[in-house]
């Protein structure tokens, strides 16, 4: 029988040659970092104020940079795999040479404005990366008397929001409701919010942008080309190169709208209540945003139906009486108040400029869209058996109603392609404050949920909504030539037919596939 000390000798070689591969990739890592900063430097106008820009690992301000805006804490862990190093560019030419020196040096970029990536994709990647942080590139310029703003990609909603809010009260942007949302990431993949049903989603809002492409063009609409400028509003971020920044166009508001909100219960009929939501919600007039909310409370299941109305609130009373009168909604159920104070009925304005989420999670999002009313059994078996689960205290369903603006706009006419055929969107959701439990338990939860509601949504493809980022359907190959059939089993669910021209535009204007992630549009070229 051998001994320790004759195992040992006899693995020797093997462990010998571990650690000089490890030795071998730390310092080709290290030789990578140091020939990376030293082009940085050599492609600067400014080298000076540039370093400052940069957060190596070595850099004590490193972790706080990367940790800002990570809003999913699932990716905030030690074993989360870390930029090389972080660029918090101030002007074009420094994403110009972030660009330059990443494709000479062999490093993939991660672009993040706001962090709201649901998979981390914007600050996560398996293979050595730079992260171009755009929280120094966040200026709005609000032009009240023509309509428009120019906005720069990192700067969030709610500064979004605020400062529009400065210029007009009667003037608005049809984007979401959570404040720290970078404007970058949400133009990207589409974005909706309050106003959709009356304006259309905030890319079919955006009239001309600037995007530094693969070879550190910056392009704005005309030169770009109509193909790249339809492909940056709603092909998802990551693809196509970096937007600088976004001209966008406000819609009207009224100065005083109405907000609503109605809770029920199981007990009180909120089973019956959801399934004559579904057939009633998407056929309101465009001036009613009308979700529900299906989450537990306690040892009941309850159903939160609420919304905004652009009007005074008798009018949405008179409304309401006449199409869901089974709902009781009355006068103390509702508030008048300002559009942004009714998104944000919490907060003080000023809240609005404050980047940094307050609450995070550890959390997982699915999403589904309804082509067909879901049977009433559904509602009143499945979803009580996966809330009554003990992780079902961490889960929530969120309803989204279509029609209005939606049923007007071709699904053709941006890669969103979500449109006139769907009632309503659901969004699964399960998230955790507390640190230190086991997250797969909420993972399976959540996926056994959305596998079980196959029957009762949208087939061939089951469609998904590309800002609710999903790595469970699908992902490209780490080589980075994946080919169209590979990358069509995630694609057509969010993009449907619109997935072949994005193809085609990636490889138009991105051949060697230089922007790249785990679910970015693939060129063809790169095969």
């Amino acid at each position: 029988m051998k001994s320790s000390h004759d195992n040992f000798h006899s693995n020797f070689p093997l462990v010998f040659f571990i650690l000089l591969a490890f030795a071998w990739a730390s310092a080709a890592v290290a030789q990578t970092h140091d020939q990376f900063l030293r082009c940085l430097s050599l492609h600067s106008n400014d080298s000076s104020s540039f370093s400052k820009l940069i957060y190596s690992r070595n850099n004590p301000s490193y972790s706080s940079v990367l940790e800002s805006s990570i809003q999913n804490l699932r990716f905030d862990t030690e074993a989360t795999p870390k930029p090389l190093v972080i660029i918090t560019p101030f002007h074009a030419s420094h994403i110009q040479a972030t660009i330059l020196c990443s494709k000479r040096h062999g490093l993939q970029i991660r672009t993040r404005s706001g962090g709201h990536d649901f998979e981390g994709l914007s600050y996560v990647s398996q293979v050595p990366f730079v992260l171009v942080d755009l929280v120094n590139l966040r200026s709005i310029d609000v032009d009240v008397e023509s309509r428009v703003a120019w906005v720069q990609s990192g700067a969030t909603l709610g500064e979004l929001y605020y400062r529009i809010n400065e210029k007009t009260r009667t003037l608005a942007f049809p984007a979401g409701i959570f404040s720290t949302i970078g404007v970058g990431g949400l133009l990207s993949g589409g974005g909706y919010g309050v106003f959709f049903r009356k304006y259309g989603l905030a890319a079919d809002n955006v009239i001309d942008a600037h995007v530094i492409d693969a070879n550190g063009r910056i392009l704005d609409r005309k030169f770009m080309g109509e193909d790249l400028f339809w492909a940056i509003r709603g092909g998802g971020g990551g693809s196509f190169g970096i937007v600088l920044d976004w001209k966008l166009n406000l819609v009207p508001v009224p100065p005083t709208v109405t907000v609503f909100s109605v809770t029920k219960t199981l007990e009180q009929n909120s089973t019956q209540l959801i399934h004559q939501w579904q057939n009633i919600a998407h056929r309101l007039p465009k001036d009613v945003f009308f979700t529900v909310v299906v989450s537990r409370a306690n040892e009941t299941i309850q159903a939160t139906f609420s919304g905004m109305f652009l009007g005074r609130v008798d009018e949405l009373i008179s409304l309401m009486e006449t199409s869901f009168p089974e709902l009781g909604l009355v006068k103390q159920d509702c508030t008048e108040t300002s559009w942004i104070q009714g998104l944000f009925p919490n907060n003080t304005l000023e809240s609005l400029l404050n980047r940094t989420a307050v609450d995070k999670t550890s959390f997982k999002t699915k999403s589904d869209y309804v082509k067909e009313p879901i049977p009433e059994s559904v509602f009143a078996e499945i979803w009580p058996r996966y809330f009554n689960e003990e992780e079902g205290r961490y889960g929530s369903i969120v309803l989204i109603p279509y029609g209005g603006k939606m049923e007007e706009i071709p699904e053709t006419q941006t890669p969103f392609p979500h449109r006139a055929d769907n009632m309503y969107k659901i969004i699964y959701s399960i998230g955790l404050e507390e640190e230190n439990l086991d997250f797969q338990r909420y993972l399976s939860w959540i996926r056994r949920f959305y596998d079980d509601m196959a029957p009762y949504v949208s087939k061939s493809p089951r469609e998904a909504y590309v800002n609710y980022r999903d790595l469970d359907l699908g992902v490209n190959n780490r080589s980075g030539n994946t080919s169209y059939a590979e990358a069509s089993i995630w694609g057509l669910k969010y993009f449907k037919n619109n997935f072949r021209r994005l193809v085609r535009v990636k490889t138009l204007v991105d051949p060697q596939n230089f922007f790249k992630h785990e679910q970015s549009i693939p060129s063809l070229s790169s095969w």
